[in-house]
């Protein structure tokens, strides 16, 4: 994985998106900065955070993937990793359905996927500081260039979404007190079913986690 490192950028997602139209055959490719002044969060919001704070986005080709992953549970499967990563060492973070970063009770970052013919861009934002009363942050300290090199090499693995899939069920019952959007409706979680795909059966209805 080739890591970009830049002081400052409007959003590492759009700056990579743009820069792999001109460097399509340096798949895959990572952007990282620690001062975001236009991120992009899920469904069309912001995520700025606060300069200090880490903000990448990465890229690479869908052969690059396991071959069980469904693309729609992408960001499950990216933001378990980094939690595996994070846990490895002594963070208590967990992911909340689908792809928020959560310390005990106050999400403290998110993923975001999207996909463009073979090409996955996936974008990873995490508070290390405090930026307000409503988000959390990280519970522990950490060498931002040896957090990507490990994060990058256990994606490099291919583990099986089943392996994933068996860890993050078990995780799941934590985001049952906490509601999603759906339709750009606030709905609860309390009753949602979580399938073998990374989906959860919410009102009858199947509901995927790409975004």
């Amino acid at each position: 994985m080739k890591i970009i490192y830049l002081e400052e950028v409007t959003s590492t997602h759009t700056f990579l998106k743009e820069y792999i139209k001109s460097n399509d055959n340096q798949l895959p490719i990572c952007v990282v900065t620690q001062n975001q002044t236009n991120g992009i969060g899920s469904r069309d919001n912001s995520w700025d955070g606060k300069k200090g704070n880490l903000f990448f986005s990465f890229a690479l080709s869908k052969n690059q993937l396991p071959s069980d992953l469904k693309l729609e549970s992408a960001s499950i499967y990216f933001s378990y990793l980094l939690k595996e990563v994070l846990s490895k060492y002594g963070s208590k973070v967990w992911l909340k359905w689908p792809n928020d970063f959560y310390i005990e009770e106050k999400k403290i970052g998110g993923t975001i996927t999207t996909v463009t013919h073979n090409i996955l861009l996936c974008g990873i934002g995490l508070n290390i500081l405090k930026v307000s009363d409503e988000f959390g942050y990280l519970d522990i300290k950490f060498d931002r260039t040896k957090l990507l090199n490990e994060y990058f090499e256990l994606l490099n693995r291919k583990k099986s979404w089943k392996q994933i899939f068996s860890n993050f069920e078990i995780e799941f019952n934590k985001s049952k007190v906490f509601q999603t959007t759906i339709n750009k409706e606030k709905v609860s979680l309390l009753d949602a079913i979580l399938l073998e795909d990374g989906s959860i059966m919410i009102d009858n209805k199947k509901v995927y986690s790409l975004r």
